[in-house]
C-alpha cells in the first residue's frame, strides 16, 4: 500500500511537471464569463488595506455575484469578505477611523430592498444599519464616523400596506419616463436623508418632485454637498447642479452652481470632492445642454459662498473624478487622451498637469489615503481592472483576481494611426490572431464602439482575445465622435451619424490591408449600442463585408423616438419628429436605404433594455428578412443593455462565432 501511495505520488508530481511547462491555452469562449469584475475601491484612512467588490459568475444559479474583498498594502493577504451566494454586496466604503466597512446589499429574501449593512474592517458578521421601505442608492460617511447622508428612494406603497394580489397599474406622469436598469420612471423619488448611527435616527434633509444624487460630506461634517435637478420640469432639460445643504433638521439647501447645462452629471460617475478648508468644490462640467455627451466633461472648481467658477485645465479636455490633495493647492483626477486615461495631478495655479500613472493603460478609479499612498483601479490590453499602487517608481501590483490569465496565451494589442477618406487622422488598434504568421492575411473583423462619445483604449477586451484566439484579427478604430481627442472631434457627428464615422472605420480596415494582415476577401464588422447603430450605417453604405453583427443597435430613429431613454437628446440634437423630419431621416439611413445592403447580418438585442431597445433590432432583422438577405434575431431575456447572465455571455460569444465563421469561412469552436 505504501508503495502504490509512493508510485502515485510520483506520477502526479510528474503531471504537474510536464504542466508547469505546458503551453497556455488559448482564452476561449468559456473563459469570457470567468473573467472577475473589479470595482468600487476604497483605501483606509492609514492606507493599510484596501477594499474592494468583485464581480463573478454563480454558477449554480446563473448569474453574476458581487462579493466584497480585503488586500494589504504590501499586496499580501489577499481575501474574500463575503460569500452570499442569495445576495449582492457591493460599494464598500472604510469608517474614518478604520474599524467599520459599510456597503450596500440586498441580503434578506427575496423581496429584500437594498440597504447600507456595516461589518468590522478585518471581518466578521455583517449586520443591517438602514431599513429605508424604498431602499439606498448611494450614501457617504460623516467625517466623525457618526453619521450617514443616505440617498433613498420613495417607497411604491404606505408602510403597512399589503401587496396586491396583481402588480398595480403603471400611471406615468413624467416627460422622462423609463430609463435602463430602473424601468419606468414614475413619481417616486429618491432624497437626501441624514442617519445617526447610534439610535438609527433618520431625518429627512431634501423633499419634492426632484432627486438627489451623489452625497459628499464638508472636512468638517457640517454641511453636504449632492447633485440635483431643479426648476419647473426638470425632465426636459440636462441642467444639473450642485446645492448644498447643513447636516441637521429643517436645514435649507443653497444652490451652488448655476451654468445653464451639466454640472457633474451623475452618469460620469464623479462624486463632488470638497477643498481640505471647505470653501470649494472640485467637479466636472459640460458645455450647453445642445451639446448633450458631444460636449467635454472638464475639471471645475467652484467657490461654495460666492459660486464663482473657475476651469483649471480650460473647457476641451476628458476629465473624471476629481479630489483635492492634502494641500488643498493642485488635484488629483482623471485625464482621458487617445487611447488611454491616466491619473494625474493638476496645480490649480498654474493648470500644471503631473501623470502618475503612464503606458498603454487605462485607469478607471483610485483612492488616496492620508498618509498620500494611492491605490489604482486599472488595467491593460493583458489584465482586467485590478488594484496597483501608483508609487515614484512605477506601479506596484496589490490585488489581482484574474491571476489565471497567466495560464493563457493572449493577443498582443498595437497603436494603428491612418487618415480617413477625408485626411483626418484617425487612431486605433490592430490585434493580430494568436500565432500570427508575418505574410500571410487572415479574416478580419472591424470592432466599433458604442456612446458613441466614447473610445476604445488600452483595455482587456474579452471578445477580442476569443476572435484572436480564433485565428482572426481584430480593428478596433476610434473615429470622429469618439472621446479623448477633444470637443470638435467628437461633435463632428452631430446631427450627422455615419456621415463621417463610417469612412473613419472603413478607412481602419483599408489601412490593415495595406499592412498585408487582413484579408480583404474575408471582412466583417460589429459592435454594441452606438457600434451596433454605426454597423448598420457601414453595410448600408458599403458592400465590402461579408457578415455583420449589429448588437442593441437601431435605424429607425422615428421609431426609437419615444421608445428609449433618449428623449431630450433626441429633441436638442435632431429636434422633433414631426417637424425635424429630414434631421430624423438623415441619422436612419440605414432603414431608408436597406435595399442596398446586402450583408448577412445577425441581430442581437436585450428584452429589458430602455437604453436601446430591442425595437432597433426588430425592425432591421424585419427588413432583411422581407428583402431575403441572410438574417436572424436572437433576444437575450430580463436582461438590460449590458448582459450579465454567465450562460448568456458564452452564448452570445459562440453566436457570434458561428455567424463570422460561417460567413468568413472559419471553422468555430464547439464546446
Amino acid at each position: 500500500m505504501i508503495r502504490l501511495r509512493l508510485l502515485a505520488g510520483f506520477a502526479a508530481g510528474a503531471v504537474l511537471a510536464l504542466a508547469a511547462h505546458a503551453e497556455p491555452g488559448k482564452f476561449s469562449v468559456e473563459d469570457l464569463a470567468r473573467v472577475a469584475g473589479v470595482s468600487d475601491l476604497d483605501l483606509s484612512p492609514d492606507g493599510e488595506y484596501v477594499i474592494y467588490s468583485v464581480s463573478h459568475p454563480n454558477k449554480e444559479k446563473d448569474e453574476a455575484q458581487s462579493d466584497l474583498w480585503r488586500a494589504r498594502w504590501d499586496g499580501s493577504g489577499k481575501r474574500r469578505l463575503t460569500k452570499t451566494p442569495d445576495a449582492d454586496e457591493y460599494q464598500p466604503m472604510v469608517s474614518p477611523d478604520g474599524r467599520w466597512i459599510a456597503f450596500l446589499s440586498d441580503r434578506g429574501d427575496e423581496d429584500a430592498t437594498t440597504q447600507v449593512w456595516a461589518m468590522p474592517a478585518d471581518g466578521g458578521e455583517a449586520e443591517k444599519w438602514t431599513n429605508f421601505p424604498g431602499g439606498v442608492s448611494d450614501f457617504d460617511w460623516s467625517p466623525d464616523g457618526a453619521r450617514l447622508a443616505v440617498i433613498a428612494s420613495d417607497p411604491e406603497r404606505p408602510k403597512g400596506e399589503e401587496e396586491p394580489k396583481q402588480p398595480a397599474p403603471i400611471v406615468i406622469n413624467r416627460y422622462y419616463f423609463k430609463e435602463d436598469y430602473h424601468g419606468w420612471v414614475t413619481d417616486l423619488r429618491e432624497h437626501l436623508y441624514l442617519f445617526e448611527i447610534a439610535g438609527k435616527k433618520v431625518t429627512q434633509l431634501t423633499k419634492g418632485a426632484n432627486d438627489e444624487e451623489m452625497p459628499a460630506f464638508s472636512p468638517d461634517g457640517s454641511r453636504i454637498a449632492f447633485v440635483t435637478k431643479r426648476g419647473a420640469d426638470a425632465d426636459r432639460n440636462l441642467n444639473t447642479d450642485l446645492y448644498v445643504i447643513d447636516a441637521r433638521a429643517g436645514a435649507e439647501e443653497k444652490r451652488v452652481t448655476a451654468f445653464p447645462g451639466a454640472d457633474n452629471d451623475p452618469s460620469l460617475e464623479s462624486r463632488p470632492a470638497w477643498s481640505p478648508d471647505g470653501k470649494r468644490l472640485a467637479y466636472v462640467q459640460q458645455l450647453e445642454d445642445k451639446w448633450i455627451y458631444y460636449a467635454p466633461w472638464s475639471l471645475a472648481v467652484v467657490d461654495v459662498d460666492t459660486g464663482a467658477v473657475t476651469r483649471p485645465l480650460g473647457t476641451d479636455g476628458f476629465h473624471t473624478k476629481p479630489r483635492f490633495a492634502a494641500d488643498g493647492k493642485s488635484l488629483y483626477l482623471l485625464v482621458e487622451e487617445s487611447r488611454v486615461t491616466h491619473l494625474s495631478r493638476v496645480e490649480l495655479a498654474s493648470g500644471a498637469v503631473t501623470p502618475l500613472t503612464s503606458g498603454p493603460r487605462f485607469d478607471y478609479a483610485y483612492d488616496v489615503a492620508a498618509n498620500g499612498r494611492i491605490a489604482v483601479l486599472g488595467g491593460d490590453d493583458a489584465h482586467p481592472y485590478r488594484i496597483e499602487a501608483a508609487e515614484p517608481g512605477g506601479m506596484r501590483l496589490l490585488a489581482d483576481n484574474n491571476e489565471w490569465l497567466k495560464k493563457r496565451k493572449l493577443a498582443t494589442v498595437e497603436d494603428i494611426t491612418f487618415r480617413s477618406a477625408d485626411g483626418t487622422p484617425i487612431d486605433g488598434f490592430l490585434m493580430k490572431p494568436v500565432d500570427y504568421v508575418a505574410g500571410k492575411r487572415y479574416p478580419t473583423i472591424l470592432r466599433i464602439h458604442g456612446g458613441p462619445v466614447y473610445q476604445f483604449s488600452h483595455e482587456f477586451m474579452e471578445d477580442w482575445q476569443v476572435f484572436a484566439a480564433n485565428g482572426y484579427a481584430v480593428v478596433g478604430v476610434n473615429p470622429r465622435g469618439s472621446s479623448g481627442r477633444g470637443f470638435e472631434f467628437a461633435k463632428a457627428i452631430y446631427q450627422a451619424w455615419g456621415e463621417k464615422d463610417v469612412p473613419d472605420v472603413v478607412a481602419g480596415v483599408e489601412h490593415v490591408v495595406a499592412m498585408g494582415v487582413a484579408d480583404p476577401a474575408r471582412l466583417g464588422v460589429g459592435g454594441h449600442s452606438y457600434g451596433g447603430i454605426l454597423t448598420d450605417q457601414v453595410i448600408a453604405r458599403d458592400t465590402r463585408f461579408k457578415a455583420a453583427i449589429s448588437s442593441a443597435g437601431a435605424a429607425n430613429m422615428f421609431g426609437m423616438w419615444g421608445v428609449d431613454m433618449y428623449i431630450r437628446e433626441y429633441a436638442l440634437e435632431l429636434g422633433l419628429p414631426w417637424r425635424d423630419r429630414a434631421a430624423y431621416e438623415r441619422v436612419s439611413y440605414p432603414f431608408f436605404h436597406a435595399d442596398a445592403i446586402k450583408t448577412p447580418t445577425l441581430f442581437l438585442c436585450n428584452e429589458l433594455d430602455d437604453n436601446v431597445p430591442c425595437v432597433g433590432s426588430m425592425q432591421m432583422y424585419q427588413a432583411l428578412k422581407t428583402l431575403e438577405v441572410p438574417t436572424q434575431l436572437v433576444i437575450y431575456p430580463n436582461e438590460y443593455h449590458g448582459l450579465t447572465v454567465p450562460s448568456y455571455l458564452r452564448d452570445r460569444m459562440q453566436r457570434m462565432l458561428d455567424w463570422y465563421g460561417r460567413y468568413l469561412g472559419v471553422e468555430p469552436p464547439r464546446p
